[in-house]
């Protein structure tokens, strides 16, 4: 029989450390947002994002993808090592010691919690030297200007210094598909930047996330 005891940790049993109705807590009066360790969270108003891109387009022009993706790395980076951080405090183990589902736990309702939208891993062909990673509602895609390409640099950035923060190596991030333009969800394709050269050209000659996939795997 299983004693009650064994399950608790620090007398207290475990759950989903990111759920939303405890990780989120805040202070109507002092107009301030916390996690539950007392960290400030920061709320972007969809005018600030929308600006952000105006802001950029204005006085980077088509550098302002390159300038996005690279403040995705420095915030990515820093959300790995929050993420570990709290994961670590929380469990006692190292991310790199949680199994995959209680990995994949935590990441998704962080993701949702932070209101990034949902994100979904799709290892299919990991053998090959590719994670693919699906993002749905990203509040990114919805408030960029209009493109006839992929919008989400920040994302892109975010996801490639996560992940070379979690794999130990560095990895680039090209995104394929994009809600910006209809689609039903962004895609993104992780792996070596060597590996994913060819990647981009494809995208900007509008070629499906199937088609880029088929001719990296080649």
């Amino acid at each position: 029989m299983i004693s009650v005891a064994d399950l608790l940790i620090d007398n207290r049993i475990p759950g989903n450390y990111f759920a939303s109705d405890v990780y989120v807590r805040g202070d109507l009066e002092l107009g301030v947002l916390e996690n539950r360790r007392g960290d400030r969270l920061l709320a972007l108003p969809e005018t600030l994002i929308q600006g952000i891109y105006a802001g950029l387009n204005k006085e980077t022009g088509q550098a302002t993808r390159l300038v996005l993706f690279n403040c995705g790395r420095w915030w990515g980076k820093n959300f790995y090592d929050r993420f570990a951080e709290e994961l670590n405090s929380y469990y006692h183990k190292a991310v790199v010691d949680m199994d995959m589902a209680e990995f994949l736990q935590s990441l998704q309702q962080c993701w949702i919690t932070h209101g990034w939208g949902k994100i979904e891993l799709d290892q299919t062909h990991q053998h090959r030297g590719f994670l693919v990673i699906k993002l749905w509602n990203s509040p990114f895609a919805s408030q960029a200007p209009k493109s006839n390409l992929p919008v989400c640099f920040l994302e892109a950035g975010i996801l490639s210094s996560f992940f070379s923060r979690l794999a130990d190596k560095d990895l680039h991030c090209i995104q394929t598909t994009c809600e910006s333009l209809g689609a039903d969800c962004n895609y993104f394709i992780l792996g070596l930047a060597k590996r994913l050269e060819s990647a981009e050209a494809l995208v900007e000659a509008h070629e499906s996330h199937e088609a880029i996939m088929q001719k990296l795997c080649a």
